[in-house]
């Protein structure tokens, strides 16, 4: 292939024919050798505001779905809280909001202006089951949720990260240890500290460019939770955001959270079968640039 005054030219071949008649020819992909991309870009993150985050937090259930309660989760709450309003977002709670309750405030969402903003955020702390998860007294479909922000519904945040963390069981499995190391970040709280999980699963679901999906755990298994601190997954995302939230690229920053909740074991649990068992978080990035939360100056 050939550059000629800036285009593109592909150098002559003789075509082959094969032994059974067929002619074998090469075709190639259309490429612009003009464009070229800078791997170290970043979002632009400078803009008047940091950005809404929303935090949906369910702990009680309308009885007919027949959900077990979710201690712990007012933790992960006020915990994700601080974490966030300390990068700068303006964080706004909800607890135990209906589905119709729900998909109102995250519309209102869709429809803010957010041009002087450098992202969202929205937060579901919950139960979840295949590509849904529980507000008070229906399921929500995932995909109805992030399809308010994309482009064409949501154009002040094109080209700008939409960050969603999904706190939610994904399965029915217990990952099982297969290392003998002891160096868990395992709670010394007393015996009322127990662990419980977050009842059925979520898929990973694709949203669409400059999104990222953050899941507490990899499909298919169960999300850890303690009745005082919360679950695993926003205890550590919480304290990798306070310590290295205005420094580090977020991808790696969850890359370092996936770590420290698989160090996690299960120490005490009303079910036996889950003591020792282990937990991996998993992420979903469509991000096109670096993120970094740099203070605002």
């Amino acid at each position: 292939m050939a550059l000629l005054s800036g285009h593109v030219q592909l150098d002559s071949r003789p075509t082959l024919t094969t032994t059974d008649g067929n002619q074998n020819s090469t075709e190639v992909d259309a490429l612009d050798v003009r464009q070229t991309l800078d791997p170290a870009a970043q979002y632009k993150m400078n803009h008047q505001r940091r950005g809404i985050a929303l935090i949906f937090n369910h702990e009680h259930f309308f009885w007919h779905l027949r959900l077990p309660e979710r201690r712990g989760t007012l933790a992960d709450r006020n915990n994700l809280k601080r974490s966030l309003t300390d990068l700068g977002f303006d964080v706004r709670h909800f607890d135990d909001l209906k589905a119709e309750d729900v998909l109102q405030k995250i519309y209102e969402a869709s429809k803010d202006d957010h041009s002087n903003a450098d992202c969202f955020v929205c937060v579901f702390l919950s139960h979840g089951e295949n590509d849904h998860v529980y507000a008070y007294d229906a399921q929500i479909k995932i995909e109805t949720i992030t399809d308010m922000f994309r482009g064409d519904k949501c154009q002040s945040l094109v080209g700008k990260p939409k960050i969603f963390i999904i706190q939610a069981c994904r399965g029915d499995k217990h990952d099982n240890p297969v290392i003998a190391p002891d160096s868990t970040d395992g709670s010394d709280e007393s015996t009322v500290n127990e662990t419980e999980v977050d009842a059925a699963g979520v898929y990973t679901l694709p949203a669409g460019a400059d999104f990222i999906m953050c899941y507490s755990v990899a499909q298919g298994y169960f999300s850890h939770r303690e009745t005082v601190n919360g679950s695993w997954y926003i205890q550590d995302l919480c304290e990798a955001l306070r310590k290295h939230g205005s420094s580090l690229e977020f991808t790696e920053l969850l890359t370092v959270v996936n770590r420290k909740v698989s160090h996690r074991k299960v120490d005490m649990c009303r079910d036996i079968n889950a003591i020792g068992k282990k937990q991996i978080p998993c992420f979903a990035s469509m991000l096109t640039k670096k993120l970094y939360f740099h203070k605002k100056i």
